[in-house]
């Protein structure tokens, strides 16, 4: 198993979004690295954190679990969409997805609090000038945030 960490701004998805639909496309993503790691890397039963960022208060909201095989992002191809990619076709389609299934509402883990610890100095969210919108959470990193500050499993 791997762990992830993706991103979404609140008024887009939100952590209640995700509860109350149970599961969702994770669409929208437009950069290649996130792209591969979605298409490539992910693997159903993955677990992910569900990071809420583009608001006041950047942070962990809750986990979720990947729960499909990837596929075409459908918004690339509807020219009304914001995330409208004019030189992806159905045919060959530039831009995947997975969809997430809510696990739990956890503690609210803000930006500011991770950065606090020491054991997650190397965490690649908080390497300066990132802004991937998924990446991979090492297993220590996971089972400190998990363990030690949200107090599960």
């Amino acid at each position: 198993m791997q762990y992830w960490l993706m991103k979404s701004e609140p008024d887009e998805i939100s952590i209640d979004d995700l509860a109350t639909q149970g599961s969702v496309p994770w669409f929208g993503v437009r950069n290649y690295q996130a792209r591969n790691f979605m298409r490539d890397a992910m693997q159903i039963g993955d677990l992910a954190f569900f990071y809420h960022s583009g608001c006041a208060a950047p942070g962990i909201a809750g986990i979720g679990e990947v729960c499909s095989a990837p596929y075409p992002d459908e918004t690339q191809f509807s020219p009304a969409s914001h995330y409208f990619d004019p030189k992806s076709t159905t045919d060959n389609p530039r831009w995947m997805l997975r969809d997430l299934r809510f696990i739990e509402k956890t503690r609210y883990l803000p930006l500011p609090e991770l950065r606090a610890h020491p054991e997650l100095a190397n965490m690649r969210l908080l390497a300066r000038g990132n802004r991937l919108s998924i990446m991979p959470v090492s297993a220590a990193e996971w089972a400190f945030i998990t363990k030690q500050l949200m107090g599960l499993r």
